[in-house]
């Protein structure tokens, strides 16, 4: 949902949260960096799983599809805490949700990609 406000689009509460918090990510992962797009500051880096260019606007807005990525799935107590969040595209977060994020929390082919994750994680932390 947008919100107008005097003639101009103001983005909802939770778009701007999850902006500010990949900008936050962002920060902390080594893959991002400084760059211009057509003379304006963007973040660009690669998505967690399948190393695809993503990059973000300076104010935290996804230019190409760059989702905030649980490890642990918030539905097996994953926690919205930066060690616990990556970016990934959307198709790649998309397929993580489908084929892993609703099995049983012992499930081992999901402890094998959370290990793999978090493993990716901790080398490009900064």
């Amino acid at each position: 949902m947008t919100v107008r406000v005097l003639g101009a689009m103001k983005a909802p509460m939770g778009a701007r949260r999850k902006q500010k918090r990949l900008l936050e990510v962002a920060a902390t992962d080594r893959t991002f960096e400084q760059k211009e797009l057509d003379g304006a500051p963007i973040l660009e880096g690669k998505c967690i799983h399948c190393q695809k260019k993503l990059s973000l606007r300076a104010d935290g807005t996804p230019l190409n599809g760059a989702t905030l990525e649980h490890i642990v799935p918030k539905n097996h107590g994953g926690t919205d805490d930066l060690e616990n969040l990556a970016i990934a595209c959307a198709r790649c977060n998309s397929e993580k949700g489908l084929r892993h994020d609703h099995k049983r929390a012992d499930d081992p082919r999901l402890q094998e990609v959370i290990a793999r994750l978090r493993e990716r994680r901790r080398r490009r932390l900064r």
